[in-house]
């Protein structure tokens, strides 16, 4: 029998695209999960494994959804092999179980290692140069201005946070926060 196995990095990425390759592969099962790759604790993936038996196949679109690292996915093809599982990676193939099939297997493995920390390193870089600048703050941008929430705790002195949430689209919680950091600069302003 055929398993999928999809992952996305982030709980904001979609699967879907993933799922629906692994079903046109003609997978009966499909694990999946949004977790990052780097964590080993990935239990959909754990449970996709124990699942497979002799003649079984592990499918996954891409190697670098498969494992963490070069050494990581060769050691979980090889447990598998032992297994008389099969790998069928879809961007390289159906890896065998023969010496040419392992070198090739752990030749990508390492290309996608070094393509993983390249990527990491870029960003750290990118993070490095943008906090020389003195506007840099570190996060996601605030979705509303100081502006519109000082026009939201104005207006919850007339009105609930509810009615303030619909007029606005500032969700309760927001203002909350907006609403507890004004008493604190009120208070130490008091001090």
């Amino acid at each position: 029998m055929k398993y999928g196995y999809a992952r996305v990095s982030t709980v904001g990425q979609d699967l879907q695209s993933q799922i629906e390759t692994l079903k046109s592969e003609g997978c009966k099962v499909i694990y999946n999960e949004k977790f990052t790759g780097t964590r080993t604790d990935r239990h959909e993936f754990q449970k996709a494994l124990a699942a497979l038996v002799k003649g079984d196949t592990l499918v996954v679109t891409k190697l670098d959804r498969f494992a963490r690292s070069a050494g990581d996915a060769i050691q979980i093809v090889r447990g598998l092999f032992e297994r008389g599982v099969k790998v069928h990676i879809l961007n390289m193939g159906l890896i065998e179980n023969t010496p040419t099939g392992k070198l090739i297997f752990t030749i990508l493995s390492g290309f996608a290692e070094f393509e993983r920390d390249m990527i990491v390193e870029r960003t750290q870089e990118g993070k490095a140069i943008a906090r020389q600048r003195s506007d840099f703050r570190e996060g996601r941008p605030n979705k509303f201005t100081k502006a519109q929430i000082l026009h939201a705790l104005q207006l919850l002195e007339t009105h609930s946070y509810k009615q303030v949430a619909e007029k606005t689209g500032i969700s309760k919680s927001t203002l909350v926060r907006a609403k507890r950091k004004e008493a604190q600069v009120t208070e130490s302003a008091l001090l």
